[in-house]
């Protein structure tokens, strides 16, 4: 399978769902936003378009981020759409993805940063892909938007912070508010990215953001064999 990843910064890596490809023996290929790589034109050599996140929104202004061509982004997945290719979208990625759908991307009800629970939704539990990550479970957050629904899509996962956390707007297209491929270089790379002190600051403050010691002291092997699986299922 030629599994196509479009990544957004340095910081926002992707994690377990790379070594997923990789340990599956896919071909990897990828676009590197931040190094103004063109996107491809075409999905004729690629099966999976995985879309990472950012700091950005599907609506960005393209003077904060000259780099980042949202339009351009959310063509790119209609074009998968039609191609009847897989997609995920994660984090920002899920928002484009439901732009993609002619939703309306939205901002959470909380900012999420850290490892919070997850639980399935009655739809998640008879999904045959969610249903394999257990009807709770612990994900990476680090977010403030979420995805749009269509009158079609299916929330099939929420959390205490944000009603949007998987969202399946086709049998082969899926959105991840939730970051299950965090591992320590992931979350290590954010922390940076954010500030220290930053976050130490919004701990205080905001009900759902955990101190960096926390982040870092989390076991993440166990959410990121929950992704494989649900990869593995998706793309069987």
């Amino acid at each position: 399978m030629r599994v196509h990843f479009v990544l957004h910064e340095t910081f926002e890596v992707p994690g377990a769902y790379l070594k997923w490809a990789q340990d599956r023996g896919h071909q990897v290929t990828m676009t590197k936003v931040y190094e103004r790589e063109a996107l491809p034109e075409t999905m004729d050599e690629i099966d999976f378009l995985i879309v990472m996140g950012g700091p950005q929104s599907p609506d960005e202004d393209r003077a904060t981020f000259p780099y980042y061509d949202p339009q351009a982004e959310i063509e790119l997945i209609q074009k998968a759409m039609q191609a009847d290719r897989y997609i995920v979208g994660v984090c920002l990625g899920a928002q484009l993805l439901s732009v993609a759908y002619g939703a309306r991307y939205e901002h959470s009800p909380e900012r999420e940063v850290g490892v919070y629970p997850v639980d399935l939704t009655p739809e998640g539990l008879a999904d045959p892909h969610a249903s394999l990550l257990g009807a709770n479970f612990d994900s990476g957050h680090w977010h403030g938007d979420m995805p749009g629904l269509t009158n079609d899509a299916v929330v099939l996962a929420t959390s205490q912070g944000c009603p949007r956390q998987i969202i399946r707007f086709s049998p082969k297209h899926y959105a991840f508010q939730a970051h299950l491929e965090f591992d320590p270089e992931a979350v290590d790379l954010l922390i940076a990215a954010d500030g220290e002190d930053v976050l130490e600051e919004q701990s205080q403050e905001l009900t759902f953001v955990q101190k960096p010691e926390a982040i870092r002291a989390y076991d993440y092997q166990e959410m990121n064999a929950k992704l494989y699986a649900f990869l593995d299922s998706l793309t069987k």
